[in-house]
């Protein structure tokens, strides 16, 4: 199925979950930050992917919770207010991460969001403890390596070799909205920039990019929980992004939700058109009381 994106601008939020104070969690080797908005809905827990912060989910949070769902949203492994120094930065250990959250809250099982890279966090959670996650949904999702030309490899490496680095992987990052950037685009980037310039952030992102995910590819198939697949068109981490969500949809037994010339963030481009399928798969997955 594909959806139109539609004209205009980005349109802003609805009204805000309650406030929330942002808990940790302590795991083996540090901390994991996550906000929870609270209440007796279904469990929803979103992570975003690398390079970015838990702040992703701000268009989605709100629709979802004002439809009666419980949304926590996390920060990955050496991002955010999540601890910097870890032994392990693979989407499985991010997964587990989400295992230990889902657990210590209680109130599973719960359907995972997962963007890019955590994509494949989800897909490892429900693979290893599939009594606890519902379903998975699936933006943007990069769970298998690509093949970079020599040109592309290059720029990564001399992007993370300097002072620039930060600047290069904002530069980047901007890229990956080419539909259209959320009214509140600006201070979301200046967050994100003054994350990254902390100490050993750029480094555990560096590790991240580094990593294949071959291991992923190989679960991919056997998942066994349902799933939804959201993908822009126009997603530049894929020289097809209409292929890879058809493959991946055919790995999944699922049809792929395609967002027509949306890129990397289809939920924060057009979340207008991303939460009605959203709510639809919540709805036949983790129905409200």
């Amino acid at each position: 199925m594909t959806l139109p994106a539609g004209p205009g601008t980005a349109q802003p939020a609805p009204a805000a979950p309650p406030p929330v104070v942002t808990r940790h969690l302590a795991v083996p080797h540090g901390r994991i930050a996550y906000d929870d908005t609270g209440g007796s809905g279904p469990l929803v827990l979103a992570i975003p992917g690398m390079g970015d912060l838990r702040s992703e989910y701000r268009a989605l949070r709100p629709l979802l919770w004002r439809a009666g769902y419980r949304v926590v949203t996390m920060d990955i492994r050496g991002h955010g207010d999540t601890s910097v120094a870890w032994d392990d930065y693979s989407a499985r250990a991010v997964g587990h991460d989400a295992l230990a959250l889902i657990e210590h809250l209680g109130a599973g099982p719960a359907v995972i969001l997962g963007n890019s890279f955590a994509a494949g966090s989800a897909l490892w959670a429900a693979h290893e403890e599939p009594a606890l996650v519902r379903g998975v949904v699936l933006l943007g999702p990069v769970v298998r390596d690509g093949q970079p030309p020599w040109w592309a490899r290059a720029a990564v490496a001399v992007g993370f070799a300097g002072p620039w680095r930060t600047a290069f992987w904002l530069a980047f990052w901007d890229r990956l909205f080419p539909l259209r950037k959320p009214v509140d685009h600006a201070q979301a980037r200046a967050a994100l920039a003054a994350n990254l310039r902390e100490p050993g952030r750029m480094a555990a992102l560096r590790t991240m990019v580094g990593l294949s995910k071959a291991d992923t590819e190989a679960i991919v198939a056997h998942s066994r929980v349902p799933a939804l697949v959201v993908m822009g068109t126009r997603d530049p981490d894929f020289p097809d992004p209409v292929a890879e969500a058809r493959w991946l949809g055919v790995q999944l037994g699922t049809a792929p939700i395609l967002v027509d010339g949306a890129g990397h963030y289809p939920h924060l481009e057009v979340p207008q058109h991303v939460a009605p399928a959203l709510l639809a798969f919540l709805g036949r997955t983790a129905p409200l009381p």
